[in-house]
C-alpha cells in the first residue's frame, strides 16, 4: 500500500518547517480556512471548516511508512480526518489517500487579545504560500481565510512560533502589505 499524504493549508505549506517527502501543490474544494483559538494552545492558529462554496490552496506531502506520530505531535491541538480524493485537485497521476488536520469545534473559539495570531506564525505561512504559489498565491491565502479581525502579536523581534523562519525584506514587506489590506 502506498504511503498516505497530509493536506497542509498553513505552516505545513512552508517546506522549510518539515522534511516530509514528495510535496505537491494542491487545491481542496469544500473547505474554508479560518483563524481560531483552541483551548489546547495559547495563541490562535489556522483551521479549516466545511464550506461547499469554498476552495483553498495548500500542499500535500507523504507520511512515510504510515508513521503519523511525529506529525500528530506537531499538530497536537488538531484532529486528523480523511478527505475525499475527489475534493482534491493535484498535478499528479498518483492515487493518493489524504488526511487533514482541523481543530475540534468543542475546544475552539475566536482569537482574542489573550490568544492572538503570532506574526511569526503568519510570516511562516505566507512565506510558504509565496514560495509555492507566488505573490498571487500569497494574496489568495489572505482572500480565502476568515478571521482577519483577530489581534496580531508582533513577535518578529523575538519569535514565539517554534518553527519561525527568517524572511527576506521583500517577504516581510509582502506580509505587511497583504495583512494591512485585510485588517
Amino acid at each position: 500500500m502506498a504511503d498516505p499524504f497530509f493536506f497542509g493549508y498553513g505552516s505545513l505549506v512552508n517546506t522549510a518547517t518539515h522534511s516530509y517527502p514528495d510535496p505537491i501543490p494542491a487545491r481542496l474544494t469544500g473547505w474554508r480556512r479560518m483563524w481560531r483559538h483552541t483551548s489546547l494552545r495559547d495563541v490562535a492558529f489556522l483551521t479549516v471548516i466545511p464550506d461547499a462554496s469554498a476552495e483553498i490552496e495548500g500542499l500535500i506531502a507523504q507520511v512515510p511508512d504510515n508513521d503519523w506520530a511525529a506529525l500528530d505531535l506537531r499538530e497536537h491541538a488538531y484532529s486528523r480526518a480523511a478527505i475525499a480524493r475527489e475534493t482534491l485537485t493535484i498535478d499528479s497521476p498518483r492515487d493518493v489517500a489524504v488526511q487533514i488536520y482541523q481543530t475540534r469545534t468543542d475546544q475552539d473559539a475566536a482569537p482574542s487579545t489573550r490568544h492572538p495570531i503570532l506574526r511569526s506564525y503568519l510570516d511562516v505561512v505566507v512565506q510558504g504560500y509565496l514560495r509555492v504559489f507566488g505573490e498571487n498565491g500569497a494574496a489568495r491565502f489572505f482572500e480565502t481565510t476568515d478571521g482577519w479581525d483577530a489581534p496580531i502579536l508582533d513577535d518578529r523581534a523575538a519569535p514565539q512560533y517554534p518553527r519561525h523562519q527568517r524572511l527576506t525584506a521583500q517577504e516581510t514587506a509582502l506580509v505587511d502589505r497583504l495583512l494591512a489590506a485585510h485588517m
